[in-house]
């Protein structure tokens, strides 16, 4: 039975009409505490920037008063800080900011996001320590999953964040981590004015740095274990004119053998920005990214395959050929001693599989202040993708007479967009406007290459390029979509401030997104009778509220609330890969349409915040609930898998963090972090005829209990941090008969910075720094389970859907400023 609905108006307008009275109250007890809170945040976020450990690092920004606010819109913050101002235009309680400096803490080329999963409730998980391994990079905020945050770099859309994105591409795509000037990220209920359509729970805004003043450079080179070589080099201008006008261009590239099995993973990058400031306080700029990556991945793991495969199990290409025969062997049934007792050996390991994608992303931007109290800003932007997605399938032959074909799936994305909006100030309220319009194509193909036969023992015929485009043509189509995709939002805001310690914001945001799939082609000699999807989906709200206070009583403490509608529209995705509509049959589509509706939530947060000289304090609890929540039921094998989108009804969901970091003397930071999440489904499943009781379970893939701790010391030019934390079990299938173990996990990390080289020896002043860096990942050499999900998950059992993480690791890194 689905619960009655709840009536969301009655209850904002009982929230609107509490916080007018909190105002009100708060007006006559504090009407004259004024300006001290600005100064002191200020010191405040100076001094932690220099002290405090990475995780701690992030967890305590300041308030958004109006004066901070006046500051922000005049002169941007020091992008190398740990901790800025992160309410920025907008009072936004759960608001976090994650500096470069913060980044630069782990090893060069980690992905952002894992460094985001050392603050409460965040959870990031990846089968390679660098978390780069597209396939495998996932990330979990308070239960929301990842393609229900919306991600943007410089306010550009990057969609959803997930593997297989329809909309966007992954940040890592998007810039180099080195190219990070910060991550302004919301952990509640998102931000009204992000472009996006997937925001259920949070936004993640990458901003880019900007060029340096100086002319100079940056030379950095890592090396791991697993051969690992990852190679940074930037090059800023400086100021060119009088103007100011400066650019800078990059070039990263990061090549590492696998943990376990054949093949590399190779990524390179090439960012380029340019700045020419206009008058005292406005600029045009333009970013542009350049992404190639050409990774095999891992093989996924069952618990089946765990138990009685162990953490070694994965496909059979190795780069010789001795790996091609082996698979060949195994899809004539003759498989390998180390996949004995293992059931189902036919999936346990194919010949290879592997991603590969070209990104063209960019957008120009002009940011203008009008008036003292008017600024208009407008960003233009396209991006381009091909993808190239290897699964070698060993269920059906080759026209050559071999027992398996190359399953390529050859997704590609074009889209372009507009964003604008006007920013205007008056007496106490900072009052915004916008709108965002993209258009996006998405063409999901799917096709077959013939591989070469065996025959006594000999290949007939050239193996077929495991990674990127086949220089053959297919033998067969296997399915074919072209979904376009118009999407246009609205958003209106202000932030009141009756006080300067008193922050109150409204607004809301409407969105109109519709997508027509058609064109479509499926094979019925592959998957049996049926069609591809075609039709017409839109999602339309017109008003979606957010309000949000800040307070800022006493003289070291803050109390905040966040309370938000949003909407997630319908997603896109490749035949049986997603949670989306039209990832089905036209009878599957045709069957639901009557009934799908767009997923949606309504979430609470409330939070308190202490923070002096010694210690930093934090709470945070959250309520939400889930309407129409879509998912991915998934059985039989991965390469053609057996695959239904449900409805799997409502979710509610309570969680409480506490966070404390204590400066216990002079360079030694300790901080500890506990979070409880209890997100159930609110009703039994049915499928095909049988019931599955998924209610009060726990959601698939988020632990109940995590638990994060980091001690650190610095000393003038040398510092050391040590990470721990500790995952509970986590849900494999809905019902929760089948869970993956807990485990805790360790880090390590040192560095020192030289300084100006000139202090040395007078010929090296030339060199503005020198570091070196050592880490160690996985410090204990857990094993456990990352990734989970990427498959699917079972309504019940065991099912082929998660990755194991990589075992210890070491990271040696130097790095050059001139």
């Amino acid at each position: 039975m689905r619960r009655p609905a709840k009536n969301h108006g009655e209850r904002f307008s009982t929230i609107l009409f509490s916080s007018t009275v909190m105002a009100s109250i708060l007006a006559a007890t504090y009407g004259a505490s004024a300006a001290s809170p600005n100064s002191r945040h200020h010191a405040k976020a100076s001094r932690t920037a220099a002290t405090a450990t990475p995780a701690a690092a992030v967890a305590a920004p300041a308030a958004a008063h109006a004066a901070t606010k006046r500051a922000i819109v005049r002169a941007p913050l020091p992008q190398n800080e740990d901790v800025a101002i992160s309410a920025r235009r907008r009072a936004h309680g759960t608001m976090i900011t994650v500096g470069a400096s913060a980044i630069a803490r782990s090893v060069p080329g980690t992905n952002p996001l894992k460094v985001l999963a050392q603050q409460p409730g965040v959870m990031f998980q990846a089968d390679d320590p660098q978390g780069v391994d597209t396939w495998s990079t996932q990330i979990y905020m308070h239960g929301f999953l990842q393609n229900q945050i919306s991600t943007t770099l410089d306010d550009i859309p990057l969609g959803e964040l997930s593997y297989r994105n329809y909309n966007g591409l992954n940040p890592i795509q998007a810039i180099s981590s080195e190219n990070v000037g910060r991550l302004d990220v919301s952990t509640g209920a998102g931000a009204e004015s992000v472009a996006s359509t997937n925001n259920l729970g949070g936004s993640i805004e990458y901003h880019s740095s900007d060029p340096k003043n100086k002319l100079g450079g940056t030379v950095a080179q890592t090396f791991g274990s697993n051969a690992l070589y990852h190679t940074f080099i930037r090059v800023d201008s400086g100021a060119l004119n009088h103007t100011g006008t400066k650019f800078y261009v990059s070039y990263m590239r990061n090549d590492t053998e696998k943990w376990k099995g054949g093949g590399n993973q190779f990524f390179q990058q090439a960012n380029a920005k340019f700045v020419q400031p206009i008058g005292e306080d406005s600029k045009i700029s333009s970013f542009f990214d350049f992404s190639q990556y050409a990774q095999f991945n891992y093989q996924d793991y069952s618990l089946d395959i765990w138990k009685h495969g162990g953490n070694y199990i994965d496909n059979y290409y190795n780069g010789k050929t001795s790996g091609y025969l082996s698979a060949i062997q195994a899809a004539l049934g003759h498989y390998p001693a180390s996949l004995d007792g293992i059931s189902d050996k036919a999936d346990a390991a194919y010949y290879d599989s592997s991603s590969a994608s070209t990104d063209y992303f960019g957008g120009l931007t002009g940011d203008f202040r009008l008036t003292d109290r008017v600024r208009w800003k407008t960003t233009f932007y396209g991006h381009g993708e091909h993808q190239f997605n290897h699964w070698t399938n060993p269920f059906y032959p080759s026209p050559s007479g071999a027992p398996m074909f190359e399953q390529v799936k050859e997704p590609s994305i074009r889209r372009f967009g507009i964003l604008s909006s006007v920013q205007y100030e008056i007496a106490h309220n900072h009052i915004e406007g916008g709108v965002w319009y993209e258009n996006n194509q998405f063409v999901s193909t799917m096709w077959g290459y013939s591989q070469p036969n065996v025959v006594d023992g000999v290949i007939e015929g050239a193996m077929l390029n495991p990674v990127g485009a086949i220089r053959q043509a297919p033998f067969m189509q296997l399915y074919g979509q072209t979904t376009n995709t118009n999407t246009f939002t609205a958003f209106v805001q202000d932030t009141y401030n009756p006080l300067p310690n008193v922050a109150l914001h409204f607004g809301f945001k409407s969105l109109l997104n519709t997508s027509r799939a058609g064109d479509g082609y499926y094979n019925t000699g592959y998957y049996g009778a049926g069609a591809s999807a075609t039709g017409t989906l839109t999602t339309a709200r017109a008003f979606l509220p957010h309000i949000s206070g800040d307070w800022h009583f006493l003289k070291h403490h803050e109390l905040y609330f966040d309370v938000a509608e949003n909407v997630h529209a319908y997603p896109q995705g490749q035949f049986k890969t997603i949670a989306s509509p039209f990832a089905v049959t036209q009878a599957a589509f045709d069957y639901a349409r009557p009934s799908l509706k767009p997923e949606s939530d309504w979430a609470y947060a409330v939070g308190y915040r202490y923070s002096d000289h010694f210690l930093d304090a934090t709470l945070h609890a959250y309520h939400t609930d889930f309407s129409n929540r879509l998912q991915q039921i998934t059985s039989g094998n991965i390469v053609n898998p057996i695959s239904t989108v449900l409805n799997v009804g409502g979710i509610t969901m309570n969680g409480v963090d506490a966070g404390l970091t204590m400066r216990l003397f002079r360079g030694v930071s300790l901080y500890n972090s506990i979070s409880y999440n209890h997100s159930t489904y609110d009703s039994n499943v049915s499928s095909q005829g049988v019931t599955y009781y998924t209610k009060g379970s726990q959601v698939v893939a988020y632990p109940r209990l995590m638990y994060k701790s980091s001690l650190s010391y610095s000393y003038r030019g040398f510092d050391a941090h040590i990470d721990a934390s500790y995952m509970s079990q986590r849900n494999l299938s809905y019902t929760g008969d089948t869970k993956v173990p807990s485990y805790w996990l360790a880090d390590f990390g040192m560095r020192y910075k030289f300084g100006n080289m000139g202090k040395y020896a007078h010929s090296l002043g030339f060199m503005q720094n020198l570091e070196l860096d050592f880490n160690i990942y996985n410090l204990t050499n857990q094993s456990y389970v990352s990734t989970m999900g990427e498959n699917g998950f079972p309504l019940s059992g065991d099912y082929q859907s998660f990755l194991l993480a990589a075992p210890r690791q070491f990271f040696g890194s130097v790095r050059a400023e001139f």
